[in-house]
């Protein structure tokens, strides 16, 4: 059975949400502070997680925060913090989805079903390199664990952010195909982004500080002029 962990202090609102997942047939286990929160999540494993921002002791960023050094597990913000700053800030630290105070119950379910969605659809049929949570990859010089969220470079490990992590196993799941910043922000930020396509081109020009030898002339991760980004993969 699926098990969400659902972070929220006001009591009727963490009432409303268990109720509905419970109809949904959802596992649900709750905290009402970012120390239990962290805490239920390290025990209870769950496959996703509803994490207000503003709670007591740990606030739902730096729940956020260490989730995401351990974790790649799905977490959804619901938080009454509507100000697209807000958004692109906890979007951008890992949160897979932002859902805004008040919420529709049948909103809220199909944000997690569609979160859930992208975890089972994870390794996706291509042509180029699969990449599921049980495998390692070798791409030029570039080895990739999943299960561990690794890169390495020349046996070097290469600390990513998750936002990296993501955006370089989803090009490396479609090596040789040219791919949309469009297309980069539906499926690795996962959402109708609030910013703009330029988010892409700086997380790219992150990634490639940290996995080329020489960012100004990339051997693994290429630009396609006018169009997005792609994995060339050598030959040799």
């Amino acid at each position: 059975m699926t098990k969400i962990l659902v972070v929220e202090d006001e009591k009727a609102i963490s009432d409303v949400i268990r109720f509905n997942l419970l109809k949904e047939d959802y596992e649900v286990v709750t905290a009402d502070n970012g120390i239990s929160a962290v805490e239920l999540f390290e025990s209870e494993n769950p496959d996703l997680v509803l994490l207000d921002q503003m709670i007591p002791e740990l606030d739902g960023t730096e729940v956020l925060k260490r989730i995401r050094a351990t974790s790649n597990t799905p977490v959804i913000f619901v938080t009454a913090k509507d100000d697209e700053i807000d958004k692109v800030l906890g979007l951008e630290l890992g949160a897979d989805d932002y859902v805004t105070k008040p919420f529709g119950n049948r909103e809220l379910i199909s944000r997690i079903k569609a979160r859930l969605r992208n975890v089972n659809n994870a390794v996706a049929d291509n042509p180029g390199v699969a990449i599921s949570s049980a495998s390692e990859v070798t791409i030029n010089d570039l080895r990739i664990k999943p299960e561990s969220f690794q890169v390495f470079r020349n046996n070097q490990e290469v600390e990513l952010t998750h936002r990296e992590f993501e955006l370089l196993t989803y090009l490396v799941r479609h090596t040789g195909q040219v791919l949309t910043r469009e297309t980069l922000l539906n499926e690795v930020w996962g959402f109708d982004y609030y910013g703009d396509v330029r988010t892409v081109d700086v997380t790219i020009r992150r990634l490639r500080e940290k996995i080329e030898e020489d960012p100004s002339h990339p051997r693994t991760l290429m630009t396609k002029r006018g169009i997005g980004y792609y994995i060339k993969k050598d030959q040799s």
